[in-house]
């Protein structure tokens, strides 16, 4: 079976009637992407080209780039978040446990989720034992939370034809790398059902910022729009929105005034349900349970 034939289209016109607890109608969710660059390496991402186009190892300024973010923008967006109560998702490369214990303890202290996202920042593809170094970001996770994590995000939203299984396998039960939809999706897989969470690659400040190269004000003004149009849609049926995060980006001083307009923004709405990954995919299961059941 390909790929594809294993998520089989659904107009979103023609999902069925979803109702979120107390009544509201628009799900929510943040998610703070946390990452370990090792320095010995090339760099996932770059902000600085190499003079003469000569790359150079250590690659000092776009590893520094990414070092901020752990060492002053991450806080930035952890007060920004915990001072509004907002339920959180952290996506963390296992190893962050390891090298940034005090990045992990934060977000374990605030009561965030803590969703896989592979152990070290690398494409899923490039890995030479996909299957061992899933289980090795879940132990570790699992070893320094007392929780196994149900939820994943590949580093990239990278996968292989093989990747769902393996995380289904590993005991995930909801995956954010499929971003087709509003509304998220059941999988099967060898090892029972996973189920997509709506992700995004447009209201994620990687995407505006470090690949459109948009001014600081823009992830405001996409936001709002992104979330008015949601919002407007949820009356007839349950919309989800993501809104994804990296702290070497919207965690420097020039940007994160916008976050947090856009949070202060997002939560002034009535019917507004801030939830983690697996809230929503544990909410999705429930409702479909009950639609056939």
């Amino acid at each position: 079976m390909r790929l594809t034939d294993r998520l089989p289209y659904q107009a979103i016109v023609d999902r069925p009637k979803l109702t979120l607890p107390d009544g509201k109608r628009l799900a929510v969710w943040v998610i703070v992407n946390v990452e370990d660059w090792g320095i010995e390496g090339p760099m996932p991402r770059t902000v600085l080209p190499p003079p003469m186009g000569k790359p150079l190892l250590p690659d000092v300024p776009n590893w520094s780039w990414h070092e901020y973010g752990m060492r002053s923008g991450f806080w930035r967006q952890y007060q920004a978040l915990t001072s509004r109560e907002i339920p959180t998702t952290l996506a963390i490369n296992g190893n962050v446990c390891n090298s940034y214990p005090r990045v992990a303890l934060a977000g374990l202290e605030a009561g965030w989720e803590f969703m896989g996202h592979g152990h070290l920042q690398g494409p899923m593809h490039k890995l030479s034992d996909q299957r061992a170094a899933i289980h090795q970001a879940m132990d570790t996770i699992e070893a320094f939370t007392g929780t196994r994590p149900t939820s994943w995000e590949s580093p990239g939203l990278t996968e292989t034809e093989e990747t769902l299984d393996l995380l289904r396998e590993a005991g995930v039960k909801y995956v954010a790398d499929w971003v087709l939809d509003d509304l998220p999706q059941e999988v099967d897989t060898p090892h029972g059902v996973i189920t997509t969470v709506p992700y995004t690659v447009e209201m994620n400040d990687i995407a505006v910022y470090a690949l459109q190269q948009h001014s600081s004000d823009e992830f405001l003004r996409r936001g709002r729009d992104q979330f008015d149009r949601l919002y407007a849609e949820s009356a007839d049926n349950t919309r989800v929105m993501a809104i994804s995060i990296h702290p070497y980006v919207t965690g420097v001083p020039h940007r994160i005034r916008y976050l947090e307009e856009l949070l202060d923004y997002v939560g002034s709405h009535e019917g507004v349900a801030w939830m983690t990954a697996s809230e929503i995919g544990d909410w999705y299961t429930k409702e479909m349970n009950t639609l056939s059941g």
